[in-house]
């Protein structure tokens, strides 16, 4: 679900999650390439409803319990296992809800435990919430709504029945407002900073696998309504390596408005994810937000892929990929003690306030995924 411009790659082809063939690839679900309608409002105001940055008060985690072994082949216990510990670590900050198809709800609650709410009322096909969720908005009077953004399993490269349908089936449970957005992606593929500027890469959104036919142009009208925004800061990315095409949320994150973070690789790397993460950094550097601020950017150092302990060439080794919750920074160690030890007081200077908790998820990071890709917040109203 959802990433990954650090994860190290040995060649071309999908690299990302390479279950792909396992899973079954799907011609269905053509992506969605609706008339995009212009903004009224460019600049975000109270009473507008927009996504907020993700440091705000959340009233939950959602999050969904991998099954397939179709798709985690011979690695499903090792996954389940991981997500568990995702869960409970986040359960001790904020409520955490789990969806699992009706099946498997007995052993997600039996690895999960009692601080963990097991839902088995909407069925999924695989854990990359922040992929399949509801992108919940705030409107800063109390008002919460949320919209889907059409997934399509990365461009009908993976089945994707069920997870197509968790959006709306969420904000059906809880109860609020839903509306799909005129475009096809994830939400691994767009960052906000909540104050008008939205960043993302164009391999994943600018591809005909999801928005056939559509420009640039209409996109960023596409996002900037979903989201309640009035700016885009594109890059490049890499297209056709890894099931996301790219995403974002794996390399660059916002911190604050005017202020964001790009992970570097070291300078002896350079493919094609190495490069992208360098342009990246740069192309943030050169540019405003919304309100025309320039960009505050700071580096958060990847770790050596010959001193991490996974040996997997598919591996997601990234710290950038952190989920914030309540109090807490919920973030990935990899074994590359010194690199892991600089993540963690980075992260401890950035977030004074919280508690850095770093988690060993190497056999999800083997599907090319991280702590970001499988959670999705619910923002307090």
């Amino acid at each position: 679900m959802n990433d990954h411009a650090v994860a190290r790659h040995a060649g071309p082809g999908l690299n990302r999650r390479r279950f792909l063939a396992a899973a079954g690839l799907t011609a269905a679900g053509a992506a969605v390439a609706a008339a995009v309608q212009n903004r009224a409002d460019a600049t975000p105001a109270a009473g507008v409803f927009r996504v907020p940055i993700e440091d705000v008060r959340h009233t939950r985690t959602w999050m969904a319990w991998p099954d397939s072994t179709a798709i985690w082949p011979g690695r499903l216990g090792g996954v389940q296992a991981d997500i568990a510990l995702i869960a409970r670590t986040i359960a001790k900050y904020e409520p955490v809800v789990m969806c699992a198809n009706p099946g498997s709800a007995a052993k997600a609650r039996s690895m999960c435990g009692s601080t963990v709410t097991v839902i088995s009322s909407i069925p999924v096909d695989d854990c990359w919430m922040r992929d399949t969720g509801p992108v919940f908005r705030t409107d800063g009077y109390g008002g919460l709504d949320a919209v889907g953004l059409n997934f399509n399993g990365w461009g009908d490269k993976q089945t994707h029945a069920k997870d197509a349908l968790v959006a709306e089936r969420i904000a059906a449970h809880v109860g609020v407002p839903f509306t799909y957005a005129d475009l096809v992606g994830e939400g691994g593929a767009i960052e906000q900073d909540g104050a008008g500027t939205l960043m993302a890469t164009r391999s994943s959104l600018v591809n005909r696998n999801r928005n056939p036919g559509v420009s640039e142009r209409q996109l960023e009208r596409a996002m900037c309504a979903a989201y309640g925004a009035s700016k885009v800061i594109w890059f490049d990315g890499v297209y056709g390596q890894d099931i996301t095409d790219d995403h974002v949320d794996a390399t660059s994150r916002f911190l604050a408005p005017g202020e964001a973070l790009v992970q570097t690789p070291l300078p002896s790397e350079n493919d094609a994810y190495a490069r992208d993460a360098r342009r990246q950094y740069d192309t943030l550097s050169a540019s405003t937000t919304a309100a025309g601020r320039e960009m505050d950017v700071m580096r958060l150092q990847g770790p050596d892929y010959n001193k991490i302990r996974s040996t997997n060439r598919d591996f997601l080794a990234s710290y950038a990929n952190f989920y914030l919750c309540n109090d807490a920074v919920i973030s990935a160690q990899f074994g590359d003690r010194r690199a892991d030890e600089a993540a963690r007081a980075t992260l401890n200077r950035l977030y004074p306030d919280r508690r850095i908790e770093q988690l060993n998820i190497d056999r999800l990071g083997t599907g090319g995924g991280g702590i970001h890709c499988v959670t999705q917040q619910q923002p307090v109203a």
